[in-house]
């Protein structure tokens, strides 16, 4: 397998930077994700991996080989499409030889090659289906064994489940991310949707109008996201505005008059008087009072709303609306007043600007 290295790569497209000055490794046998809203340059940066793009600047190598100007066919790559790109006049065990067959490997062990991937993917005893006879999730499974058929370095997907209901998306990233640790090949996927990053991903770069602005684990960027942008993308959270007050290694944030008090996760050093945003995830709400240190917080319940194991509560504190998850097993009535403590290592305080 390979390791992919990305040194200040930028790539224009006339006067749009659709990938600015990034430096990043991949590592060999690593399922890494490019995240970001729509337009953020994550596919651009996947296909100039993948050798359908090249860079304006900067160089990229798989292992310490340069193959920034290499085209993809001498890449060894293979990249599973958004909308499967299977042929419709093909049957599936056809779609899935295709690539051995422009390889100009012998029949005989082609069809044992095919056979094998197809039972991998979850498909054996299809082969003789066409695309046409077969669920999204189905043809999905084809695209991804067309692909793993040709066993490539590197596996390129880019986002190849949005095409799938919510249910089928689920039990397809989990198929995915078996697959790929069966395998231990090296996998770049993109997608703009964040709990499907972090489901399946051992690493993640966020992108953000071309730059690279964290890379880290699943936990790493949702515990301790480097600016506000990171901080709201990923993951649900209440947010406050205020004024810093103290720094330390507890931050003082003034709200209206009361004290809210969180750790700074960014790298920018917070000053005093500096306009700062408090963000509180849903589940970092308690309506008890914890051994460790928090902040009490009082509001009045606007709504709620049952969704399974936790009710979704939202309640106004002065000026401010906060979601929390609160437990199940209490009533929680429009306009009652509600005390909730947050534990001041989960209240993350950023920068409004940077």
């Amino acid at each position: 397998m390979v390791k992919v290295t990305l040194e200040n790569v930028t790539k224009r497209f006339g006067d749009i930077i659709a990938a600015d000055d990034m430096n990043l490794t991949i590592n060999d046998g690593e399922f890494f994700t490019f995240l970001g809203p729509s337009g953020c340059g994550k596919t651009t940066s996947m296909r100039m991996i993948a050798g359908l793009e090249f860079p304006t600047s900067g160089k990229i190598y798989y292992d310490d080989k340069d193959v920034t100007q290499e085209p993809s066919f001498k890449r060894n790559t293979g990249m599973v499409f958004q909308n499967y790109a299977l042929w419709p006049h093909m049957k599936v065990d056809e779609n899935v030889a295709y690539g051995l067959e422009v390889r100009k490997i012998p029949q005989d062990e082609v069809s044992k090659i095919v056979e094998d991937v197809l039972q991998l993917v979850g498909l054996g005893g299809m082969g003789d289906r066409f695309p046409n006879q077969l669920s999204g999730g189905q043809q999905q499974r084809v695209a991804l064994a067309r692909v793993l058929v040709i066993a490539p370095d590197i596996l390129l997907l880019d986002e190849p489940l949005s095409n799938l209901d919510a249910k089928l998306r689920v039990e397809m990233r989990e198929e995915i991310k078996s697959i790929q640790r069966n395998l231990g090949i090296t996998t770049i996927y993109v997608t703009h949707d964040q709990e499907e990053a972090m489901a399946v991903s051992d690493r993640i770069a966020i992108q953000d109008h071309g730059r690279i602005v964290q890379v880290g684990t699943p936990k790493e960027i949702y515990d301790r996201p480097e600016n506000l942008f990171i901080a709201t993308f990923i993951g649900k959270g209440a947010l406050i505005e205020g004024m810093v007050e103290e720094v330390g290694e507890i931050v003082k944030v003034n709200i209206g008059g009361s004290i809210l008090e969180g750790v700074n996760t960014g790298k920018t050093r917070l000053e005093k008087v500096q306009q700062v945003a408090c963000v509180i995830r849903p589940e970092s709400f308690f309506l008890e009072e914890l051994d460790e240190p928090c902040n009490k917080l009082e509001g009045t319940i606007e709504w709620s709303a049952f969704v399974g194991p936790t009710i979704e509560v939202k309640i106004i504190i002065g000026s401010s609306s906060f979601m929390i998850d609160a437990p199940p097993d209490m009533d929680y009535i429009q306009g009652e007043k509600l005390t909730v403590y947050v534990p001041k290592t989960k209240t993350i305080v950023l920068p409004c600007h940077e």
